[in-house]
């Protein structure tokens, strides 16, 4: 394995080539891949006879793409070893019993694929908020293979979620005539919506829209005009829709805030935020980050204070 400020050549030595030999492997490699781009904890499978002479040199790029070096009487030669990738389409299928990641975890699937299908139903859906144990979900998605080593996962061709009393959530992939690839629901729109349900992926409501809440710091009983997001600091804070930045910076007991005007009179702000990326009058689109999870201001600990005005 490749370490940290270790040249090539060194760990070849290492590997119980000499230095010609290492030399001569190296310029083989040269010709094939940028070798600029090798970094610490890339592999070597450095290959000996019985005698513990080394016979072949295989540089691991990927499971999909290896260059196997091999030693005879005439010198070295390369051999470039691209794998064929495989899709297959799996059915993914279970049950909520605590978060949808950890429920699709041990199903066996990874976090890609969880975060994958949040944002299919991001417009319709707050899995903060409204989802509950006992939910079900279900999806078919291209999975992708190089000699039966998963390699990671394609489009979401069909999605489902069904929550307690509301009707199923269903989006179907499907491409115009051009190729371009949407999602629809089962009546046929488009998923896509002005707003999207939460401006934070993954997270928990720690408190919720009331005209009268008793405040944390402040005390007494205070509207609180708001849903605060508990994110540890730093969490990316999301445009829920298109809009342009009318306030940016730091706004009293708000903490650091962003203001975003939306189209038809609509304006959403964001609270106790540890920084902005935006600047006033700039344009923003929906899912664009415009700021990171904090305690600025009037806060008891890293929430995002979240309100929508018409």
């Amino acid at each position: 394995t490749l370490r940290r400020r270790e040249t090539l050549e060194a760990a070849l030595v290492r590997s119980g080539l000499e230095r010609p030999d290492a030399s001569v492997v190296i310029g083989l490699l040269r010709g094939a891949i940028d070798m600029r781009r090798l970094t610490p904890g890339e592999r070597l499978l450095v290959t000996r006879d019985a005698a513990e002479a080394v016979i072949g040199v295989t540089y691991l790029r990927s499971p999909i793409e290896r260059y196997e070096l091999s030693r005879a009487e005439g010198g070295w030669t390369l051999e470039a070893v691209r794998v064929p990738v495989e899709t297959r389409i799996a059915l993914v299928s279970g049950r909520l019993e605590d978060s949808l990641f950890a429920s699709m975890d041990r199903l066996g699937e990874g976090a890609a694929l969880t975060a994958a299908f949040v944002s299919l139903f991001e417009w319709d859906f707050d899995f903060a908020a409204d989802a509950l144990p006992g939910d079900r979900f279900r999806l078919l998605v291209e999975k992708r293979f190089g000699e039966d080593h998963f390699l990671g996962y394609g489009e979401i061709l069909v999605a489902q979620y069904r929550s307690a009393e509301r009707a199923p959530l269903t989006t179907v992939s499907f491409a115009d005539g051009q190729g371009r690839a949407a999602y629809y629901d089962a009546s046929g729109r488009s998923v896509k919506k002005m707003f999207l349900r939460a401006p934070l992926d993954f997270t928990r409501i720690t408190s919720g829209f009331s005209h009268a809440r008793l405040h944390p710091i402040l005390g007494g009983v205070r509207p609180h005009l708001a849903i605060d997001y508990g994110a540890p600091t730093g969490t990316p804070v999301r445009a829920v829709a298109d809009g342009t930045v009318v306030a940016s910076g730091w706004s009293g007991g708000n903490g650091i805030s962003v203001t975003i005007r939306h189209a038809r009179s609509y304006e959403t702000m964001y609270n106790h935020l540890s920084a902005s990326t935006v600047r006033v009058g700039e344009r923003v689109r929906q899912r664009a980050i415009i700021g990171r999870v904090g305690a600025t201001g009037l806060a008891t600990g890293p929430h995002l204070d979240y309100r929508v005005k018409k």
